[in-house]
């Protein structure tokens, strides 16, 4: 075996957390990676992991070195996919996590295209609301739609969605339309979605701000189904446009409180571990969707009064 691939080894290692998840990722099996690692060791003549056996800590000599190898591979993998692809198409696997309604909806399509263009593109999607591990998981990349604080990820925006509190035309007959946040109050009800914050904060023009905390008519982890419950009258929703714009377009639910902003911007991002090499058709796909959602994503609506 080669050096290169050995330190390729090391490098899977230490991002896997394990050598048996590191065996997994790389579809073989432990033994060899391990062999691999003693190898590279040997050959050093320095300990580049201490291994027990629950955990691996890098050593100082360890981390010196994984930064190395990580140079050392960014350009020859770069040198290599310059010299390939100048004659060559897209070509191979992308595996990507995306969120379940904002994919379905959306980046569905997206990805089609791309894939007629690209036909020798394999993509693996993972459709899940939960925050993948993108090292550990051996993910490419994915896309996230939320404020993000990781900055071990490099993030490039790809489009941006907003919050809009809404109701059905039926609802609002029921309870009455709300013309202040504290009217909320006033025998409403919301449909709750389960990872966000109990209350709704508002802010208005003069930059006055009021919390309200809305009784709960039901809990859930999807946003299609939180709009299909509030279009058929249940509660008040605080969801994104890019999934309630055609129930607004129909005149299904109604927005709300339009002059009061609600800390409801966010944008969505193609995100992926600094140091790792990105295939060019990693690359691609992500100039490619923030070419297709465009500085103003189709499913932005007009403010309403």
């Amino acid at each position: 075996m080669s050096l290169f691939e050995d330190m390729q080894c090391f490098v899977r290692i230490v991002e896997a957390g394990s050598i048996t998840q590191a065996a997994e990722q790389m579809n073989t099996v432990k033994s060899a990676v391990s062999q691999r690692l003693s190898r590279l060791e040997s050959r050093l003549g320095v300990q580049l992991l201490i291994r027990t056996t629950r955990t691996q800590k890098l050593t100082d000599t360890g981390l010196s070195y994984y930064q190395s190898c990580l140079n050392i591979m960014d350009q020859v993998l770069t040198a290599e996919a310059s010299v390939k692809q100048q004659n060559t198409a897209l070509a191979g696997p992308i595996k990507i996590a995306v969120p379940l309604s904002f994919g379905l909806n959306h980046l569905n399509r997206a990805l089609r295209e791309f894939n007629t263009i690209h036909p020798a593109v394999l993509f693996h999607i993972d459709f899940n609301d939960r925050q993948v591990d993108i090292v550990n998981e051996g993910f490419d990349l994915a896309i996230r739609i939320a404020h993000l604080n990781d900055s071990s990820l490099v993030a490039k925006k790809i489009t941006q969605t907003q919050l809009i509190l809404c109701a059905s035309p039926a609802y609002l007959a029921k309870y009455g339309t709300p013309q202040h946040p504290k009217d909320l109050q006033q025998g409403h009800v919301k449909i709750h979605y389960s990872q966000s914050p109990d209350s709704w904060k508002f802010t208005d023009e003069s930059g006055s701000q009021c919390q309200v905390k809305v009784p709960i008519e039901l809990v859930c982890n999807n946003g299609d189904f939180m709009r299909d419950a509030a279009i058929d009258g249940q509660g008040l929703v605080m969801i994104p446009d890019f999934l309630s714009y055609k129930a607004i377009k129909r005149g299904q639910l109604v927005p709300l409180l339009s002059d009061y902003k609600t800390n409801n911007l966010l944008n969505a991002y193609a995100v992926y571990p600094q140091n790792r090499y990105v295939s060019m058709r990693v690359k691609k796909l992500v100039n490619y969707l923030t070419e297709y959602f465009g500085a103003t994503p189709y499913w932005q609506i007009p403010k309403v009064k």
